[in-house]
């Protein structure tokens, strides 16, 4: 029998690829939209015409208990947050926390008073371990979030856990390590970078300006990510797991990479810092340790860092060559 599932956050990285993957599932995937206006298709474009789209709002716990009233789903993925993510939730903590903390209760909430039997994915975040005590992280260490993003993590991976134990849902948190796609935002560093080393090619920028070049994160890819969220929901017993490639590279590491692929060598003359983009509490080192993902799920990433750089510009590249056609 065919399932459904409903997305939040659709639009964005990992909901277009989630959307993507589930569709090749044969699942019917509806994804919420808080207006028409904020329906962007720039992620879509290989599945819009599959997919159904409800209006919700996190903000709202009416139209939340509505749409899943309406679309009766198997389950659910919460891969909506605020715009900019953890650098921005320093200028919007109160959106920040509205959205990635007390939305997730809003949807339990939903699911709770629904149907007990839909099962929901919470897209989690490495940044609830902030300055880590523990390197690598994994789903026992400590938590010391270091941004307002951050702490809202951490209450819906607490308010999740609750709720599971609570009133014995199948509820689970993917406690997702840096990812990446040509789909991720420009307010993002990563495509900050590849879009920036794609101008440089192309003649339209001489420079990139960036913040702490010294960062180190542990990097994967968005589609291997978003399959491990859909493997967690398949099994007997929900629980939580660390997604991570286990593996650090730093902020230079990626500009080696990206600035090699268009044939530049000493990728420094073309990169500038300025502090302006260092956040007002710098996490330097962000590693996980999926061993349990590895074992019990039976999850290893497809894509490796260097392929996922080299996808990323590549994109970039065919993308400004087909603006200014070059």
């Amino acid at each position: 029998m065919k399932k459904t599932a409903l997305i939040t956050g659709v639009t964005g990285m990992d909901g277009s690829h989630l959307a993507d993957f589930l569709l090749s599932k044969n699942y019917e995937v509806w994804g919420t939209i808080r207006d028409e206006s904020s329906l962007n298709h720039r992620n879509l474009e290989s599945s819009k015409d599959k997919l159904h789209f409800i209006k919700s709002d996190l903000k709202d716990q009416k139209s939340i208990i509505k749409c899943v009233e309406n679309i009766k789903p198997d389950e659910i993925y919460n891969l909506a947050s605020n715009r900019g993510a953890v650098g921005e939730s320093w200028n919007t903590p109160e959106d920040a926390s509205e959205v990635n903390g007390i939305g997730v209760l809003r949807i339990l909430e939903a699911i709770r008073h629904c149907n007990k039997n839909i099962k929901f994915c919470q897209a989690g975040s490495s940044e609830m371990f902030g300055r880590a005590v523990d390197v690598p992280s994994n789903e026992l260490s400590p938590c010391m979030p270091q941004s307002p993003y951050g702490v809202a993590k951490l209450y819906s991976y607490w308010i999740t856990r609750n709720y599971r134990e609570a009133y014995n849902l199948f509820v689970c948190n993917a406690i997702l390590f840096n990812h990446n796609s040509p789909r991720r935002s420009p307010k993002f560093v990563t495509r900050k970078i590849s879009q920036g080393v794609a101008q440089i090619k192309c003649g339209v920028k001489k420079h990139i300006v960036l913040g702490n070049l010294d960062s180190k994160r542990d990097w994967g890819s968005a589609p291997d990510y978003v399959r491990a969220m859909w493997l967690m929901t398949q099994q007997d017993t929900p629980d939580d797991y660390v997604i991570a490639t286990n593996q650090l590279h730093s902020i230079r590491d990626f500009l080696k990479i990206a600035f090699e692929y268009i044939g530049i060598e000493n990728w420094e003359p073309y990169v500038k810092q300025d502090s302006k983009f260092i956040r007002p509490t710098e996490v330097d080192i962000i590693q996980g340790d999926s061993s349990k993902a590895f074992n019990k799920l039976n999850w290893h990433p497809q894509v490796n860092f260097e392929q996922m750089v080299r996808t990323m510009v590549e994109y970039d590249m065919q993308k400004l060559n087909k603006e200014y056609n070059v």
